[in-house]
C-alpha cells in the first residue's frame, strides 16, 4: 500500500476508469464519499492495512481518491470490496478491522452482500446497535422470523444466545409476543451444587449470568426487575420449566366427570375453557414437589406447584385492555391484593361443558321442582307443593302418565294417571322414576343432584337448574347493580350440586352457612317452629345467554334487573399446602388452557412467548422432548448450543445431538450451523475454535483407524 494523503476535492459521483498499467495488469480509481473518509480508513489507516493484508491488488489512498492496482481478477474483487465498505461507512455504520475481515470473507464466498448482511439493524438500545456479522448469522437471524423452532448450533463466541434475545427483545417492542421466557440446564461440571455456599437461587444464578448479561444490554436496566415481576420476562433454569405440575390425585374435569390427573394418558379428553373436548398431548410425571392450595373467593380452590402457570388480569390490564397475562404461582404470593380489593382475576369458562346427552328417567326440569319443594319420603304419593299453579301445570306436562292433583291451597298431590283395564298395583311412575335415582325416601336436609343429571347436556343441567330456582330460588335485585340470584336448601348435598350446576355452565356460586343453633323460630299454624337443620344460602351469578329462571314473575323481574352481570373469579389465598408427588399435562387446546376441580381454569404451556434455551447440549434427549413440548400457540422457540463442549455427567447422551436425526424432517423446524468463521469475539476466539476442531478431526480418524470408537461418545 503507497498511504494515504489529505487534500483533492470530493467528485460528485463515483467515476470509475480502467487503464492497463502492464500486461495483464489494471488499475480502477473512484472516490470516497464526503464524511465516510475517517470510518472507512479507520483510526491509524487500521481498515487500510487489513484490506491490504486481504486483498491481493495493492491499495493507494490520495485525499478522498482510492487507486486499486494489480491483476484484473484481483482488482475487480477488491472493487468490490471497497464498494461494500463505502456503502457501510456512508450508512453511518462503524467500520473497523473486523468488519474489513468479515467483508472480504463473504464476498469470497460469493453468496450475499455484506452491506446488506452488515447493516440489518435488530434492536437498538442508547446508540447500540446489534445486528449480524456475519452471513451465517444472517441465516440464523433470517431462520428465526421465518420458523417457530430454530437450533442455533455452533462454537462458543459465534453469537447464537446473543442474536436469539435480541430477536426475542424486537418480538416483544412489536407485540408480536407476550413475554419471553429464558432457561438453561444446570449442569453441575465438576461442582456439586449441594456443597455450594448459598441459596438454591444463589447457586444457581452463575448458570443464568449470560442470560442476565445479554437481556442488560438490549433492555433499560430498571425495566427488567419491573418486567419480570410482571411475568413479561421470566428466567429459570431448565428444571424449572418442567415443573408446572398438579399432585397427582387433583381432579381434572373430562367429558365423563373428574379424574385424577395422575391417571391421564396421551390421547385422553379433558375440558378445556370453551366447554369442549381437548386431547392430551403430554403427560410428565415431577417428582415429590412443594405444593400450595390456590383458593378462589367463591371458595373454589385447588392443589398446584409453585411453578404452575395461570392466566390472570388485573384491574390495569382490563382498564388498558390489556391480553391475559402468565403467572407463575409463586410469582403472586405475597401480592394478592391492590388497595384491599383482589388483584389477579381468573378466566371463567367461556361456554357451558359439553358433557355427553344421557336418557334420563324424569324430566330434568320436573325433577329439579321436585328437588325444590317435592315430597319424596316415598311413605305417602309424592307431592308438591307450590304457590304458583303455573309451577303445578308445568310439572304436570312435564311428567307424562301423571296428574296433578291439588290438594289444598298450595299443596299438589302427583297421582298416576289411570287408564281403563289398569292394574291397581301398577307403580306410580314418579315414584318408579325416583326409586331409579335412589332418591325415594330422601327429605329436605338428605335431597341431592343425581350424578346422571351432573354430567349431562348442558340443556339437561340448566333444565334441573331452572326447576330449583323456579322452586326454591329467586332473583335479589340491587339498586346501581346487576341481580344475583339467591338459593337457599338445608341439605348439604344438593347445595353441592346447585353449585356444580352453577358453574359448569360458567357461572359463580357463593355458599355461606345459616347455623341453626340460635336462629329464631319460624312459624306454621300459629305455632313456633325450631330450626333443625343448618341453612345453606348460595348466591349466583350465571352469564349472560344463560335464563335461570322458567317462572314468569321471577322472570321478569330478573330480565328487568338487567339480568346477572358477570361472573367473575379473584386468587382470594394461595397457602403452602405440603410436598406431595406431582405431573403435568400439556393439552392441544388453542388458549392452552383446561378445566381443573371447582371448575377452575388453569394452563401449563407457554402461549404467545419467545422461549430460548441455552445450553442445550447439557440437556437429555427427554428434557430436550419436554421442553420442546412446552411449545404454545403464538409461541416462537430458539434452542442455542454447542456439541463440542458437553457437560452431562455418566456420559449421557446429549439431547441437542439426537435431536436432529429426530426432527429433521419436520416442517416449520430449522436447524442454524454456526462455525468458527461465525466467531465475534477477539479473533484469537475463532482461532482456538478452528484448532480445536482440526484436532478433533485427526483424533476421530485415528480411532475409526484403530478399530472403530471406543467408549460412548456423546
Amino acid at each position: 500500500m503507497a498511504g494515504t494523503e489529505t487534500g483533492g476535492a470530493a467528485r460528485p459521483d463515483n467515476r470509475v476508469s480502467a487503464e492497463a498499467t502492464a500486461a495483464g495488469a489494471a488499475q480502477v480509481r473512484f472516490p470516497i464519499p464526503d464524511g465516510a473518509q475517517l470510518s472507512l480508513l479507520g483510526s491509524r489507516d487500521e481498515n487500510l492495512r487489513v484490506a491490504e493484508e486481504l486483498l491481493a491488488a495493492d491499495v493507494h489512498v490520495r485525499g478522498n481518491e482510492v487507486t486499486l492496482t494489480g491483476a484484473a481478477a484481483d482488482v475487480a474483487f477488491a472493487e468490490r470490496v471497497f464498494t461494500e465498505l463505502v456503502q457501510l461507512a456512508g450508512g453511518g455504520q462503524q467500520v473497523g478491522p473486523d468488519t474489513v475481515r468479515r467483508t472480504v470473507g463473504m464476498l469470497s464466498s460469493g453468496d450475499a452482500s455484506p452491506a446488506e448482511v452488515l447493516s440489518l439493524n435488530i434492536v437498538s438500545r442508547r446508540g447500540k446497535t446489534i445486528r449480524p456479522k456475519t452471513l451465517n448469522q444472517k441465516r440464523y437471524v433470517d431462520a428465526i422470523d421465518k420458523h417457530t423452532i430454530v437450533f442455533g448450533i455452533g462454537p462458543a463466541g459465534t453469537g447464537k444466545t446473543y442474536l436469539a434475545m435480541a430477536k426475542a427483545v424486537q418480538a416483544l417492542q412489536a407485540k408480536q409476543v407476550t413475554r419471553i421466557v429464558l432457561t438453561r440446564p444446570a449442569v453441575e461440571a465438576g461442582e456439586r451444587l449441594g456443597y455450594l455456599p448459598g441459596t438454591l437461587n444463589e447457586k444457581i444464578d452463575p448458570y443464568l449470568r449470560p442470560l442476565y448479561d445479554a437481556l442488560h444490554d438490549m433492555v433499560e436496566p430498571e425495566s427488567i426487575p419491573r418486567l419480570m415481576q410482571a411475568g413479561t420476562i421470566e428466567i429459570a433454569p431448565l428444571a424449572y420449566m418442567r415443573g408446572r405440575a398438579q399432585p397427582v390425585a387433583t381432579p381434572v374435569l373430562t367429558p365423563d366427570g373428574y379424574r385424577p390427573i395422575g391417571e391421564l394418558r396421551v390421547g385422553d379428553l379433558v375440558i378445556g375453557s370453551n366447554g369442549e373436548p381437548t386431547p392430551v398431548l403430554g403427560v410428565y410425571p415431577q417428582g415429590e414437589k412443594d405444593i400450595y392450595r390456590v383458593t378462589a373467593g367463591d371458595g373454589s380452590s385447588t392443589l398446584c406447584c409453585g411453578e404452575h402457570l395461570w392466566a390472570v388480569k388485573t384491574a390495569s390490564d382490563k382498564r388498558r385492555g390489556k391480553p391475559w397475562r402468565v403467572l407463575e404461582t409463586k410469582q403472586m404470593i405475597g401480592k394478592l391484593r391492590a388497595a384491599h380489593a383482589r388483584r389477579y382475576e381468573l378466566p371463567m369458562l367461556s361456554a357451558p361443558v359439553c358433557h355427553p346427552e344421557r336418557a334420563v328417567p324424569m324430566d330434568p326440569y320436573a325433577l329439579g321442582l321436585l328437588l325444590g319443594d317435592g315430597c319424596l319420603t316415598g311413605s305417602t304419593t309424592p307431592s308438591f307443593s307450590t304457590d304458583d299453579p303455573e309451577l303445578a301445570l308445568a310439572l304436570e306436562a312435564a311428567l307424562p302418565g301423571t296428574l296433578t292433583t291439588r290438594k289444598s291451597r298450595v299443596d299438589y298431590l302427583l297421582n298416576r294417571a289411570g287408564q281403563p283395564g289398569d292394574l291397581v298395583t301398577l307403580e306410580n311412575p314418579v315414584t318408579a322414576a325416583l326409586r331409579a335415582l335412589r332418591l325415594l325416601g330422601t327429605r329436605s336436609h338428605t335431597k341431592f343432584v343425581p350424578e346422571l343429571y351432573l354430567r349431562n347436556a348442558a340443556s339437561v343441567r340448566l333444565a334441573v337448574l331452572q326447576g330449583l330456582l323456579d322452586s326454591d330460588g329467586g332473583p335479589v335485585g340491587q339498586r346501581g347493580r346487576t341481580c344475583r340470584i339467591q338459593y337457599t336448601t338445608t341439605s348439604p348435598r344438593l347445595a353441592e350440586g346447585v353449585i356444580e350446576l352453577v358453574r359448569s355452565l360458567g357461572g359463580t356460586a357463593y355458599v355461606r352457612n345459616r347455623a341453626a343453633a340460635g336462629r329464631a323460630p319460624g312459624w306454621a299454624k300459629g305455632r313456633p317452629v325450631e330450626h333443625r337443620h343448618d341453612a345453606y344460602v348460595i348466591d349466583i351469578r350465571l352469564p349472560e345467554g344463560v335464563e335461570p329462571f322458567r317462572l314468569a314473575r321471577k322472570q321478569e323481574r330478573y330480565r328487568a334487573a338487567g339480568g346477572g352481570g358477570r361472573p367473575m373469579r379473584f386468587i382470594d389465598s394461595i397457602e403452602p399446602a405440603g410436598r406431595a408427588e406431582a405431573v403435568c399435562i400439556q393439552v392441544a387446546a388453542e388458549d392452552s388452557l383446561y378445566v381443573t376441580e371447582d371448575y377452575l381454569v388453569t394452563h401449563n404451556t407457554l402461549n404467545d412467548a419467545f422461549i430460548i434455551l441455552d445450553e442445550a447440549q447439557n440437556t437429555t434427549p427427554e428434557q430436550m422432548k419436554m421442553f420442546l413440548t412446552r411449545l404454545g400457540f403464538g409461541a416462537k422457540i430458539v434452542v442455542t448450543g454447542d456439541i463440542t463442549q458437553i457437560d452431562l455427567p455418566g456420559g449421557q447422551r446429549s439431547g441437542l445431538r439426537v435431536v436432529r436425526d429426530i426432527l429433521g424432517g419436520v416442517e416449520d423446524l430449522h436447524f442454524a450451523e454456526l462455525t468458527s468463521q461465525d466467531v465475534v469475539r477477539h479473533k484469537l476466539v475463532g482461532d482456538i475454535v478452528e484448532a480445536y476442531e482440526k484436532w478433533q478431526a485427526v483424533q476421530d480418524a485415528q480411532q475409526q483407524q484403530n478399530g472403530g470408537w471406543k467408549g460412548t461418545r456423546r
